[in-house]
């Protein structure tokens, strides 16, 4: 899986985006960074997105992952500690 790249050292880009106005006022009131902020968020989503793709795609080998445990017990269980 392709991990993001850090904010600081990622290229940017300027794009145009649309906000609800009085978000985007009581952000500024604020002193929060927009742009920052959008992108944190974006990122987050992306990550979301990925992991339920990745889920999707292995939920065939979670499933019969489970099974087996579920069969045959924990590999190697003996050797826990706990």
């Amino acid at each position: 899986m392709m991990q993001l790249q850090e904010s600081s050292t990622a290229a940017r880009r300027p794009t145009n985006l649309t906000l609800d106005s009085g978000l985007l006022k009581e952000a500024k009131a604020l002193g929060i960074n927009v742009s920052r902020s959008a992108e944190r968020g974006i990122a987050q989503a992306v990550r979301e997105h990925k992991h339920r793709l990745w889920l999707k795609e292995n939920s065939e080998a979670i499933k019969s992952s489970n099974l087996y445990v579920e069969n045959n017990g924990l590999p190697l269980s003996e050797f826990r500690n706990f």
